[in-house]
């Protein structure tokens, strides 16, 4: 099942997210010791479309929280934290296209790292970010973050790790006859949603544990569907920064590089979360909101498509996905969106809305217990 999973993931990652063409270069990212099968095919398919594969296994930008991460973590001096490896630079610069892979051995890895610690590495992190963020922008890079299901993923969502493949081929839509067909369909669905949004201005979000507004005025509607995330799933904006206003109380737990927070509530005045607190690791929760002063304010507002997702992994790969779900963004914004929201982090958080949720834009009812009105 793993040369399946990863020759069918492999096909859909180089021919429909980021077509691989010739002379293409190619930067894989993943921890070698866990997710061999995908680098394996991936490298492969890269070399039969006339690419030119580079194979960063042990990155530190991974995403998979490996030993050696884990120990620099731990570890570091305040000026190894503050110091930005110069090669990361280069390949994001060099690469035309960047796929990452997550793939952790341990999902816990960083529970016991001091938060600021964590706070202040992704601040030396910013500038990789803004640089290949920038490059996708103006059309010269295309990037893609996917899965592969390990052990540690297969627990964190409390399954066995067959039950946990067999999830992630159907989040992937890899269980249809035709994946790449299928992923088309997904995105003219997508489409049409994001044209009947173009033009409108104001949304009101209602229902258990949520009672807020904000301003979307300029800012486009994106059909997320396979491009930038695999699997995917999604419509976003960019919400007008100062025009936020209401509360939430997350329904569902929220994980962010590796730590796990629960029953997170903020409420923002002017598009500033002026209160937030959590029942599960607040104080993570607070130190990553005083990251910047970008932090605190919404980068983006989403809503959950893929109807193939339907339970909660503490991944937030496959979470912010979930079929029946909207998500909200705490700091960087994206371009595309037209976002100006500014911040080292950027921190999605899901809420289901099936139980009576709905969004209200322009006054009109957009949408409703996880199904689209219009």
């Amino acid at each position: 099942m793993e040369k399946i999973l990863a020759a069918q993931l492999a096909k859909i990652l180089t021919e429909y997210s980021a077509p691989v063409q010739p002379g293409h270069y190619v930067t894989i990212i993943g921890n070698g010791s866990t997710c061999s099968p995908l680098i394996e095919t991936l490298v492969e398919a890269v070399l039969q479309r006339g690419g030119f594969p580079n194979v960063q296994a042990q990155s530190l930008i991974s995403s998979d929280y490996t030993d050696h991460f884990e120990m620099f973590m731990r570890l570091a001096g305040p000026e190894q934290l503050d110091t930005l490896d110069s090669t990361i630079m280069h390949w994001v610069d060099a690469s035309d296209v960047l796929f990452f892979i997550k793939a952790p051995a341990n999902t816990k890895a960083l529970s016991a790292i001091d938060p600021q610690r964590v706070s202040r590495f992704r601040r030396t992190m910013q500038p990789m970010s803004n640089r290949y963020l920038g490059r996708y922008d103006a059309g010269e890079l295309k990037w893609v973050v996917t899965a592969w299901p390990t052990p540690a993923l297969a627990q964190t969502a409390e399954m066995g790790l067959i039950d946990y493949r067999e999830f992630v081929a159907k989040a992937c839509g890899l269980d249809q006859p035709d994946p790449v067909a299928y992923w088309q369909e997904f995105r003219a669905m997508q489409e049409r949603l994001v044209n009947w949004l173009a033009g409108k201005r104001h949304a009101e979000v209602r229902g258990p544990g949520i009672e807020m507004s904000f301003d979307f005025d300029g800012r486009p509607w994106i059909s997320c569907h396979g491009s930038q995330n695999f699997p995917d799933g999604e419509i976003f904006t960019s919400p007008v920064e100062d025009s936020v206003n209401g509360t939430v109380h997350f329904n569902f737990p929220s994980v962010y590089l590796g730590y796990e927070v629960d029953g997170v509530r903020l409420r923002f005045e002017n598009g500033v979360a002026v209160e937030a607190s959590g029942v599960k690791n607040e104080d993570y929760l607070l130190a990553q909101l005083n990251t910047d002063p970008g932090a605190r304010r919404l980068g983006e507002f989403a809503i959950g498509t893929n109807n193939g997702v339907q339970q909660i992994t503490r991944s937030i790969l496959f979470d912010e996905k979930i079929g029946g779900s909207i998500h909200m963004a705490l700091g960087r914004s994206y371009g595309e969106s037209k976002g100006v929201n500014e911040s080292a982090i950027h921190w999605d958080m899901v809420h289901s809305m099936k139980d009576s949720g709905e969004i209200i834009v322009d006054g009109e009812l957009f949408y409703r217990a996880g199904e689209f009105m219009v």
